[in-house]
């Protein structure tokens, strides 16, 4: 039985194209890993830069422009590198300058950016705690308790914020006159955190609505 013929080698010429298209290739690659780690450095470098500004924004004694200043350079460094590593911290401490200045609606807008990009649980209670804080600031109860429940979805008592989390929802169920809820809230503080150092604190609160 007579074997096929093998296929011709490929040409010198080929083997040429192919060698640089490979080389072609990995020099792209390597390109783009030094652009994406340069990137990526720039970004870091921004990011902690910001911590000095915010640090001194946040003081108590902090002048409105010291404060106005900060949040621009947040947002400018936001605005250029959305996607970095510091992104959810840097949102949420926007959002902690905006609520400063006595800016519930704009310290939403950034506490919801956090939310989104957080990569840790942390974060994202806090964001979230901190959203319904900003409807509380503006007298919207509903849209708060609505947003602390949402935080308090899934969680216990051994959960980060817990405690607070849950004694928010009773002082705003308190203010929106919805009393029945309330006690019903703040029984379940003492029922689930009975250690906790607000248990005064709400047992006054508890007699005030039952009186």
């Amino acid at each position: 039985m007579r074997l096929p013929p093998l296929p011709p080698l490929p040409s010198r010429r080929t083997l040429l194209v192919v060698a640089v298209a490979v080389v072609a290739v990995a020099l792209a690659g390597a390109g783009a890993w030094a652009w994406w780690a340069a990137a990526a450095r720039e970004a870091d470098a921004a990011y902690a830069a910001l911590g000095v500004r915010i640090r001194a924004a946040e003081a108590p004694d902090a002048a409105a422009d010291v404060r106005a200043l900060a949040i621009r350079e947040v947002e400018a460094v936001l605005a250029r590198h959305p996607s970095a590593a510091g992104a959810a911290l840097a949102a949420y401490q926007l959002g902690n300058l905006r609520a400063a200045a006595g800016e519930p609606a704009a310290a939403r807008g950034a506490y919801e950016i956090a939310r989104a990009k957080a990569g840790s649980r942390t974060l994202r209670a806090l964001a979230q705690a901190s959203i319904a804080y900003t409807w509380e600031a503006e007298k919207k109860y509903d849209q708060a308790a609505s947003a602390l429940q949402q935080a308090l979805g899934g969680a216990g008592p051994k959960d980060f914020l817990y405690e607070q989390l849950l004694t928010s929802l009773g002082r705003i169920q308190e203010l929106s006159g919805q009393k029945a809820e309330a006690i019903r809230t703040y029984q379940r503080v003492l029922a689930e955190v009975p250690q906790t150092r607000r248990g005064e604190e709400i047992r006054a609160r508890l007699l005030a609505l039952r009186s």
